[in-house]
């Protein structure tokens, strides 16, 4: 027989051997091969439920339309005069009954308005409406909250240390703006040594930095691709990449979300059809993809658009938005994650609004490309420059990130952000909730399918001190509503357990925990 305490050091032995390996794993950023994100349907059961919700919440919001536009219903909102009745609307009627009804009711769960720093934890404005969201007023009391709303995915927001100081001391000696175009008296050095580190820090030759994240998208896109060209976009892409694509004048086909199989049919089909319009070939093809997809928490499988663009000889032009900084070893995005040539991708975007807590966009590639970008693009050429302080916030992060601040501060944030990362969303799956995405995203939507779940969820986390979106339609298919976290490396595992506790409570109370529960679950270390 073996004696107790033999037994229990062996059990003791055998967990911090699981631990260990656990703790090991965790610190594996690089991927060899892709995994499929995980998406579940819900039941047919809850489909049913989510349409039928769906119907009578349209239904009612009608009738309301009605009794309001004959007077028998009061409103809370501004109404246009009798003799404006007979203008053009500017919205569709179902816009329009779709906000004044069912989006008035939740607007307490979005536009929260905060006070200070989007940190690990921030300060949100108190506001109470007494006319059922028509109206709010500010009770001039604040709430502190844990963030799990920002996209402070490296953890720099911060109204001290060396960012916010190099950003101080910028305006002291350059002021908060510039106030003209690069090509007129705007060409700021500073916006030049800053373009200079974003080069290094992506391994590409140059890039060429813009005021504004959206912009840099919607208006670069059209100096690559003409009326001439086709692009190839994700069907879940960003707005900013769908607006910049249909404003170049080139062909548009949308291939299946993070789908190369899907992606390489519709290149066959172009390189063997041309152009219908014309009956010539196309002169360029450009895929369009992101590293990282905001609401759905998926991770590109750059791979294999990389294996397609080089077969058939097209441009690929890849969004680093949410995935520079917030994956790969050193941070440097979803190029580094995989282990690729930063050469073989044609167009590196990314914004320097999130990871690094700044404003403003980037493009990288070939010195060839950039210099093109800088002649043929209206942002370059009309655009102002970045403002002084944003840029110094930007390069203090950048440095940081590198080492060049003789620090391991950048590896630690890297790593402290996977392990958060891959930490909450195994316990959120443990415990019964339907989350979407990929292991290693910071973007963890937890699904609620119902929009009147997702309200709810969001009311009710924020009553317990957690801040977190609430999302459906428009910015989400009517039956897909859901509550998305974004990690940070500033979060604590005490905070993020804070944050597993109100959620497993809410989730009882909202109904949320669609999944399945293992009765006899693995232990899940930090």
């Amino acid at each position: 027989m073996v004696p107790k305490s033999s037994a229990r050091r062996g059990s003791i032995e055998a967990e911090q051997s699981t631990k260990k390996e656990f703790v090991q794993e965790q610190f594996k950023w690089q991927r060899a091969e892709y995994e499929d994100a995980e998406e579940y349907e819900c039941s047919l059961i809850q489909a049913f439920l989510v349409r039928l919700q769906l119907f009578l919440l349209i239904l009612f919001a009608s009738i309301a339309d009605l009794l309001r536009n004959r007077g028998w219903l009061h409103t809370g909102a501004q109404q246009e005069l009798t003799t404006q009745k007979s203008f053009v609307s500017l919205d569709s009627h179902f816009e329009a009954m779709f906000v004044n009804n069912i989006y008035r009711m939740a607007t307490d769960v979005v536009n929260r308005p905060i006070c200070g720093v989007p940190a690990a934890i921030m300060r949100l404005k108190d506001r109470v409406t007494n006319d059922f969201g028509w109206t709010y007023q500010f009770t001039g009391e604040t709430s502190e909250v844990i963030n799990l709303g920002s996209y402070n995915y490296l953890g720099f927001s911060h109204e001290s240390g060396p960012c916010a100081d190099a950003a101080a001391a910028a305006i002291d000696k350059h002021g908060v703006a510039v106030g003209s175009t690069r090509h007129e008296i705007g060409n700021h050095n500073e916006q030049r040594v800053l373009e200079e580190c974003i080069a290094r820090y992506l391994g590409v030759e140059a890039a060429l930095a813009f005021p504004m994240g959206f912009g840099t998208n919607s208006m670069n896109i059209g100096a690559f691709v003409d009326k001439n060209s086709l692009i190839l976009s994700d069907a879940l892409n960003h707005a900013s990449l769908c607006l910049g694509s249909r404003m170049s004048g080139a062909k548009v086909k949308v291939f299946k979300h993070n789908d190369p199989i899907s992606c390489e049919k519709l290149l066959r089909q172009a390189i063997c059809h041309g152009n219908p319009d014309t009956r010539n070939p196309y002169k360029k093809i450009l895929i369009i993809v992101e590293g990282v997809y905001s609401m759905e928490g998926t991770i590109v499988n750059l791979p294999d658009f990389i294996r397609i663009k080089k077969k058939y000889g097209a441009y690929l032009f890849l969004d680093e938005a949410h995935s520079v900084g917030a994956l790969g070893p050193t941070g440097k995005g979803v190029v580094e994650y995989w282990g690729c040539d930063p050469r073989d991708v044609d167009i590196m975007m990314g914004t320097l609004t999130k990871s690094f807590a700044g404003a403003g966009g980037y493009i990288g590639g070939s010195e060839r490309t950039v210099r093109h970008i800088r002649s043929a693009c209206a942002g370059a050429c009309y655009g102002t420059v970045m403002s002084p302080p944003v840029i110094a916030q930007v390069r203090s992060a950048m440095r940081i990130m590198q080492g060049e601040d003789g620090t391991r501060i950048g590896i630690t944030k890297a790593e402290q952000l996977l392990r958060n990362t891959r930490y909450f969303r195994a316990r959120l799956k443990q415990m019964g909730f339907i989350i979407y995405g990929h292991t290693d995203s910071p973007v963890v939507p937890l699904m609620t399918f119902h929009i009147t779940k997702v309200v709810c969820f969001g009311r009710e986390t924020l009553k317990r001190g957690v801040g977190v979106v609430s999302v459906g339609y428009p910015a989400s298919p009517l039956a897909l509503a859901r509550a998305r976290f974004c990690i940070s490396a500033d979060h604590t595992k005490e905070l993020l357990d804070k944050v597993l506790e109100v959620c497993s409570e809410v989730g009882d109370v909202t109904g949320t925990k669609f999944g399945k529960v293992d009765p006899n679950p693995s232990p899940i270390f930090y």
